[in-house]
């Protein structure tokens, strides 16, 4: 449905406004557009309904109304107004030299321009909003391979001044890259050096704030590891296009970010739902680190048996306050034996407002001790302590005061027969909880003994909850909550077991032999 006569008036004068006589243009472009395939995947748009973010498909038309939003749901409307599946078209042209693709193309995208003009009322929020500019751009870009005329033209120096101006942009974030990547497709495709330097300059700068030292990306959550490191490919592809050199920082960030998502990998191939990060998301291309342990001072601590589907796996968080895509997960740990998952979090659902998707950042949706009558502090940074990283063994102790007192835990996993122990405490006078999310169909051996008498403890409650295997999905699960201790040791055996405690020494009596190990968690190999 068209907007109204005003709306088509005062897109007709923005566009005129761009223009600029002597500015960069199409018609005096000598650069080349860049077309880059992999920016564009998506279903075959010609042959009928286009779906969104796995959504059910939905009839767009010809003649689109931008304001639609079927699903209420930010995903999918920033998808709608990204225009990829446009440059999708474009490709499609390409590569079968279907006409229809490309008109259909050239069509909707001077829809979009024409009903969206910056700063116009009853335009859909999501028209401008910075991540959409930075994603619609490549696709313009694109499409200005067959299409020069002036109103595309004057679109791609209006998204370039929107990338280039400082208040908009998103350093150290993944939406800076995309900004980044945009800027630099359009001043190479329209021949200005100042956003072709500009845009590299930023990516450098934002890489180095983004990635640490050992490739940990900052904004806690391994599956946007992925994605800024499939991005820096992109990168590389247009500055190589692009005629000028990959700047070294740059090129050094991105091979650290390899070693944090391959480590992050669960030996089952998902990566780990850590953060916003969907549980069944399958990484490939990642070489194998040499260790079957990685320690990352960005919050990280991933360990495995080896390197096949049944060895074990587990992973604990730890480190700077939360940001970004990160949740309230510090001291969180997780657990997989035998290719199965058995400690599990609630994951990822989406980025929608309701109570689920807020409750699944909050520390209750997590493997962690929670103290007894005492607020959460969100934000609160948590240290390590200490590790031991031997072959057969590994310990760590962490401790922070994310409840206003200290709070510390140990984690000690044994290989070989596999077995994971965690100690809570709290001082004198405080008590605590943990939660343990189990996997669905996981029935493990968890045993609870107050420390310091070893004494077996009982009145775990078991409440049927959810968890999110995947993006817009919610499946029943088993939480256990411990009873109120002190001081809890908690021992975890994917089958069946009995532990026993003399006081210094835990014994585990598994199917395959027993296994020891000291109550206060101290590694021995």
């Amino acid at each position: 449905m068209k907007r109204s006569l005003v709306l088509a008036l005062l897109a007709l004068l923005t566009a005129a406004c761009l223009v600029r006589p002597g500015g960069p243009s199409l018609a005096e472009a000598r650069g080349r557009p860049m077309c880059d395939r992999s920016q564009f995947a998506a279903a075959d748009v010609m042959k009928g309904p286009i779906s969104f973010v796995g959504l059910p498909p939905v009839e767009l038309g010809t003649d689109l109304d931008w304001r639609m939003d079927p699903y209420r749901n930010r995903s999918w409307a920033l998808n709608l107004h990204s225009l990829r599946w446009v440059g999708r078209l474009v490709v499609a042209y390409e590569s079968d030299g279907d006409a229809a693709a490309l008109r259909r193309a050239e069509r909707t995208a001077h829809d979009w321009v024409r009903d969206n003009p910056r700063g116009g009322t009853d335009v859909s929020e999501w028209a401008w909003a910075e991540h959409p500019v930075a994603l619609r751009a490549p696709a313009l870009v694109c499409l200005s391979t067959y299409v020069k005329a002036d109103w595309l033209s004057d679109s791609l120096v209006e998204h370039a001044e929107v990338l280039a101006d400082a208040a908009l942009y998103k350093g150290g974030h993944n939406h800076g890259l995309d900004q980044d990547i945009a800027l630099l497709g359009l001043g190479c495709r329209l021949g200005v050096a100042e956003w072709r330097d500009l845009a590299l300059r930023r990516m450098t700068e934002s890489a180095e704030r983004a990635i640490d030292g050992q490739g940990t990306l900052q904004e806690q959550a391994p599956r946007y590891g992925v994605y800024v490191h499939q991005r820096l490919g992109v990168a590389f592809a247009a500055i190589k296009e692009c005629g000028v050199r990959i700047p070294p920082t740059l090129a050094a960030r991105r091979a650290g970010l390899e070693s944090y998502v391959a480590h992050a990998i669960q030996p089952d191939g998902r990566l780990t739902a850590i953060g916003d990060g969907p549980a069944d998301m399958r990484p490939t291309g990642f070489r194998r680190p040499s260790r079957t342990v990685g320690v990352f001072d960005g919050g990280y601590v991933f360990g495995r048996t080896g390197w096949t589907r049944e060895s074990a796996f587990y992973s604990i968080r730890f480190g700077p306050p939360r940001r970004y895509h990160g949740h309230e997960d510090h001291l969180s740990v997780t657990y997989q034996a035998d290719g199965r998952d058995v400690l599990v979090e609630a994951g990822f659902h989406s980025y929608e407002k309701g109570d689920y998707p807020r409750w699944t950042v909050t520390p209750e949706a997590h493997n962690v001790p929670v103290v007894e009558g005492r607020p959460f502090r969100p934000g609160t940074a948590t240290r390590l302590v200490s590790s031991s990283t031997a072959p057969t063994r590994q310990s760590y102790a962490f401790t922070d005061d994310a409840y206003g007192v200290s709070r510390t835990r140990k984690v000690l996993v044994n290989h070989g027969r596999d077995v994971l122990a965690v100690l809570d405490e709290v001082p004198e006078g405080q008590r605590l909880r943990n939660l343990w999310h189990l996997a669905p169909g996981s029935r493990p051996t968890l045993t609870q003994l107050e420390m310091p008498a070893c004494r077996p403890i009982g009145g775990q409650r078991e409440e049927m909850g959810e968890i999110s295997p995947g993006y817009l999905k919610r499946v029943p699960s088993v939480t256990i909550t411990s009873p109120a201790a002190r001081s809890l040791l908690t021992v975890v055996v994917p089958g069946r077991a009995r532990v026993t405690c003399d006081g210094a020494t835990v014994t585990v009596r598994t199917e395959e032999g027993p296994v020891t190990f000291p109550a206060n968690l101290t590694a021995r190999p």
